[in-house]
């Protein structure tokens, strides 16, 4: 099944971390509670990007889907503490360049890892005139690069069309160091000169909803 991703990233306002204990409770727990029939993944930003604060990583059958859960976070006491920082949407297709791929990640209800690295990524106008099979022989050298690092689960998602984006692409791992470690060894590769855009990297903290909320101020 065919899924639509939205990459929700929030800012939040000061003043709310000038409100009570328990009213910060009661928003977190109702945050959670419209967030009950989404699916979702949720995390923090702090003290690792200026520009936003949380990301909520959202999956849904259709956009309207992305939007309704948006819209139910916005109608909560939180919600109106909250401004739209960074948003991205995407969805799943069958790679063109990896055969027999199995679903991972996210759209595979796979367990999510420590921290996940979100980047919107646009390869130039010049990849996509090279040929089918030449763009197959670079790839397969990413992808061979890619291999040696099992611990980094790839969630390739695709925007043509419905954002400003070619892919999105969102790195889960345990260690960041490992992620680090990869991206180093991509950027020695023949398809990196290819690359029109792959910022900002946004390297998120995976937190559940109710502890992510408190955890704002």
């Amino acid at each position: 099944m065919s899924l639509y991703f939205g990459f929700e990233f929030f800012k939040v306002d000061p003043k709310w971390r000038w409100m009570a204990d328990l009213a910060k409770q009661e928003s977190a727990r109702e945050v959670a509670n419209v967030l009950g029939q989404a699916r979702y993944r949720s995390y923090s930003c702090i003290g690792m990007r200026d520009d936003a604060d949380l990301l909520i990583w959202l999956a849904a059958e259709d956009p309207d889907g992305i939007r309704g859960a948006v819209e139910r976070i916005y109608g909560t006491v939180f919600g109106k503490y909250i401004e739209p920082a960074r948003t991205y949407l995407s969805c799943t297709r069958p790679s063109e360049y990896v055969r027999e791929q199995e679903p991972a990640g996210f759209a595979a209800g796979a367990d999510p890892k420590r921290y996940v690295v979100v980047y919107p990524f646009t390869k130039t106008r010049g990849w996509y005139l090279l040929p089918r099979e030449r763009r197959q022989q670079i790839m397969d050298e990413h992808i061979a690069v890619s291999r040696r690092y099992p611990q980094v689960v790839l969630n390739t998602t695709y925007s043509f069309g419905i954002h400003d984006q070619d892919f999105m692409l969102a790195f889960e791992v345990d260690d960041i160091r490992d992620f680090q470690d990869l991206i180093m060894d991509l950027r020695e590769t023949e398809v990196s000169s290819y690359v029109q855009n792959d910022i900002p990297m946004m390297v998120c903290s995976r937190m559940d909803i109710v502890p992510l909320v408190l955890s704002m101020g």
